[in-house]
């Protein structure tokens, strides 16, 4: 893979940031209610977590998604890109998961709409009026400000894993080193996803990481809670 041109990484980094204002330390997608149920306690139960979410989960659902919704972007074809973005709004497996989702799918429209616009965003808008699920929303971007798709999914990713694992550092709770342990032992399981999601048609969809699933439907009658997911 080519190394990016500086302002076009600029822009990623930018986008994937932590400090970008999607909202996404508030959302945990369930780790709270599996950290009180005792299915984390250590860095590598955690590991193991993520990389099932990742594999075969909201990860690997959100990386199709993402993937076609940057071509049909590219391309633009607008009836695709709205199909996609109605699916990937009806895909999610809890009322929590939804809201995690397209809060920061909106608050990402609104922001980068703002401070980066492109005509792909006001295409996206036009071509289906919400709500906007995160992955769509930054793959859109990524394809209007000619991000190349392979790079953009792997930043994606990235972002979630870490936004997760910033969660159960403080959930778990883990030290800051073995949080970046883990983020350093995902890195086969982002590629590898990506690279499967790039060769894979939308048929292909769908979740198999039912306990991660579970914990975001019981999260939301969790009796003490620090995040909305």
């Amino acid at each position: 893979m080519d190394a990016l041109p500086e302002l076009t990484l600029y822009r990623l980094l930018s986008w994937l940031s932590p400090a970008y204002p999607v909202g996404a330390f508030s959302y945990s997608g369930g780790l709270e209610w599996a950290v009180e149920a005792g299915d984390l306690t250590s860095a590598g139960e955690l590991q193991a977590w993520l990389t099932a979410v990742i594999r075969d989960g909201g990860g690997w659902c959100d990386a199709l998604l993402f993937a076609h919704a940057h071509r049909a972007a590219a391309a633009g074809e607008a009836h695709a890109l709205s199909a996609i973005a109605e699916l990937a709004a009806a895909l999610s497996p809890s009322r929590e998961r939804h809201l995690e989702t397209t809060a920061q799918g909106r608050a990402f429209l609104d922001v980068t709409r703002a401070a980066w616009r492109c005509p792909a965003l006001d295409r996206l808008i036009a071509a289906w009026p919400g709500p906007y699920a995160y992955p769509v929303a930054v793959a859109v971007a990524a394809a209007g400000h000619g991000i190349p798709l392979t790079p953009a999914l792997i930043a994606y990713l990235h972002a979630v894993a870490a936004n997760l694992i910033s969660a159960a550092v403080r959930l778990v709770p883990l030290g800051q080193t073995e949080g970046q342990q883990v983020m350093a032992r995902l890195a086969s399981a982002i590629a590898d996803v990506a690279g499967r999601a790039l060769a894979a048609g939308l048929d292909e969809i769908g979740s198999a990481a039912f306990r991660a699933d579970l914990a975001s439907m019981q999260h939301e009658t969790q009796y003490t809670r620090l995040f909305r997911s």
